[in-house]
């Protein structure tokens, strides 16, 4: 029995076989967290009358290193906050427990300011950290990456905490939002 033969290496990607609409519901097959990632506004913004800080919601979170730390999330390079979260030198991303689905509308659909009347406290770095979030991560601002329509943002975590007997994560998946629940064995 001989050897395989090699397969040629390919130079690029081939063109897609399918439209946005199938790649997008293929894609939400895939359960993800729902974050908020907050940051401070430019002080162009504030002088012009703009709340201090801005914050979006975002389920495209995962981590990447242990060693250093590092997390990433992306955002649609046509958002209006990308200036701000792309210069800016610090983020804090707010990982949402089960019962903060208004939060995470009021940060996906809200415009004007999106902390009026939410419950936060600062961070380190003077950023909101948001009352009740599953989780938190300060990162530095520590690399960005264009690619298609989006900016991949690499964060490295300063600090982090985790709230203690929540009730779960808020869950997207399939265009609905859910929690975990534990399965019988």
């Amino acid at each position: 029995m001989g050897m395989p033969e090699a397969q040629p290496q390919i130079a690029s990607a081939a063109a897609p076989d399918f439209d946005a609409q199938h790649f997008r519901r293929t894609l939400s097959q895939f359960a993800t967290g729902v974050t908020v990632i907050t940051t401070r506004a430019s002080a162009e913004s504030v002088a012009a009358g703009a709340p201090p800080f801005i914050g979006i919601t975002a389920s495209s979170f995962n981590s990447v290193s242990l060693d250093p730390p590092l997390v990433l999330w992306s955002m649609a390079t046509r958002a209006n906050s990308l200036p701000m979260f792309r210069d800016g030198t610090h983020y804090i991303i707010n990982v949402l427990s089960a019962s903060q689905l208004e939060l995470c509308q009021r940060f996906a659909t809200l415009k004007g300011d999106r902390f009026a009347g939410v419950d936060y406290r600062l961070s380190a770095t003077g950023l909101p950290i948001l009352s009740n979030a599953l989780a938190w991560f300060e990162c530095h601002n520590r690399s960005r990456y264009d690619e298609g329509d989006h900016i991949i943002f690499v964060g490295e975590v300063e600090r982090c905490g985790v709230l203690d007997g929540s009730d779960g994560p808020l869950v997207f998946q399939g265009g609905q939002f859910t929690t975990t629940a534990p399965r019988d064995p």
